[in-house]
């Protein structure tokens, strides 16, 4: 019988409730325990996940010894920290994007994980997404024909959206903003599919001051020679944009709302995935059947942390263009 595999979940905020409902869907994922620093967010993740035991400390929870999986949903200036206990403590990692706000603390955190021989993966949502696939196999099948280039447009109401106003640092410049929360994982799409990256030019406006997220960003790149585009902004009446173009001279593949796969050969975009009730919800249990994949040791799709690293390094140029 396959190897069931217990997870200990720091932070219980949005996301860390979400792999709280998915992971025992998986199959070979159990939820050994949880923590988060809010006691009153502790609580209401007890009242709404019956049986969920929670840990005195995070580093009692890591250090459990049926721990296999450590997955940490803090937010981000904190990820190095519980990433080095649960490597520490000999522990897989599962951390959320970005993998962190400091560069020279990530530089230092791939260079521990490398050392050690950690089992490290970060949890950027697209790296399994059905449509994410379908765009890899026309890339390597040359059904796309020349790679004209690839156009990433952000656009939200408020910032934060309204289902994340509990995570007030999403407001701030020092860790939140829709480029390190959003367009991280467009700029990690764009290397996974085309190769590492190179920031051209950008430019990002905080009209709010020094403590305020940005509001509007624009950047130019090159992904493995591929033009990428990317524009974001915050304000004005009308539903989000959320989305990543793909331009080929035969056909091109448009990732909206980020699973919904649109292709067109000129005329119109036309759905490229039918026949999926909930693509988010789609996307979320294939990216946990790679997560177990990482921990049988068999070959996954999920980026490490010098793959996140490669992408921290460009949301960071953005956001502080020279």
């Amino acid at each position: 019988m396959p190897q069931t595999y217990n997870v200990a979940i720091i932070g219980l905020g949005v996301i860390g409730r979400r792999m709280l409902t998915n992971m025992p869907k998986q199959g070979r994922l159990r939820i050994a325990g949880g923590w988060d620093r809010d006691p009153a967010v502790c609580a209401q993740a007890v009242a709404d996940f019956p049986g969920l035991v929670i840990a005195d400390s995070a580093e009692a929870l890591i250090a459990s010894g049926g721990v296999d999986l450590v997955y940490i949903g803090v937010p981000p200036r904190a990820h190095g920290v519980y990433s080095r206990a649960a490597m520490a403590a000999g522990k897989a990692v599962f951390c959320e994007k970005p993998l962190g706000v400091d560069l020279d603390d990530s530089r230092a955190l791939v260079a521990q994980a490398q050392k050690a021989g950690a089992v490290q993966a970060v949890n950027l949502s697209l790296a399994a997404a059905r449509g994410v696939g379908v765009m890899r196999q026309a890339l390597a099948d040359g059904s796309l024909g020349r790679i004209a280039g690839a156009d990433i447009r952000l656009h939200f109401t408020r910032w934060p959206r309204g289902w994340q106003a509990s995570a007030t640092w999403l407001a701030g410049r020092a860790e939140g903003g829709f480029t390190r929360e959003v367009a991280t994982h467009f700029l990690y799409l764009s290397d996974a599919l085309f190769g590492p990256g190179e920031l051209i030019a950008a430019s990002a406006a905080y009209p709010g001051g020094d403590e305020d997220a940005e509001t509007h960003i624009l950047a130019q790149l090159e992904f493995g020679g591929v033009p990428v585009t990317l524009a974001g902004s915050v304000g004005g009446a009308g539903p989000v944009l959320v989305e990543f173009t793909l331009w080929g001279e035969a056909r091109s593949y448009r990732l909206g709302d980020f699973y919904r796969l649109s292709s067109s050969t000129g005329d119109g975009w036309e759905d490229a995935l039918t026949g999926i009730e909930n693509p988010a919800l789609d996307a979320y249990m294939l990216q946990l059947d790679e997560v177990v994949k990482m921990l049988d040791g068999a070959p996954h799709v999920l980026p490490n942390f010098a793959g996140a690293l490669r992408v921290q390094e460009l949301v960071e140029g953005i956001l502080a263009p020279d």
